[in-house]
């Protein structure tokens, strides 16, 4: 099994952006767990972020034939962008919304998720190992 973890706006900036909601890990420090995850489970993981709305929306769209789930944690894209649901409902691949933080508890904009309903799952507010949990739901 194939999964490709995206990340959006500012995730390059863990452990430096507000790290009383997101935490003192670096990205490098996420992908490293990500990675070490995927391994224990015996699954192939590609990452890729980006600040873009666009080159989001063309990483899913390329995506499509060549994995087999997708991580998602588009950042502030979560509550602004129509695009990248657009993009998942075309490619139909299983996703999982993810968000270091609980975005139910905090400003009212940020309970908005035009991402979600193409979701098979969200997982919030469970910090980085959010990811891994994922990982298992997409694994089944």
């Amino acid at each position: 099994m194939k999964i490709l973890v995206i990340n959006g706006p500012n995730l390059n900036m863990l452990g430096i952006r507000e790290p009383d909601i997101y935490g003192r890990e670096t990205y490098s420090d996420l992908l490293e767990k990500i990675k070490r995850h995927a391994d224990e489970k015996g699954v192939e993981v590609e990452f890729f972020q980006s600040n873009h709305e666009g080159s989001i929306v063309d990483k899913i769209q390329e995506s499509y034939g060549k994995t087999d789930g997708i991580v998602l944690n588009p950042g502030a894209y979560t509550h602004t962008s129509v695009a990248i649901p657009d993009a998942l409902k075309a490619v139909g691949i299983p996703t999982v919304e993810v968000h270091i933080s609980d975005v139910d508890t905090r400003e009212e904009f940020r309970q908005i998720s035009y991402v979600r309903p193409c979701c098979v799952a969200c997982v919030k507010g469970q910090g980085t190992d959010g990811y891994c949990e994922a990982i298992d739901i997409l694994l089944g």
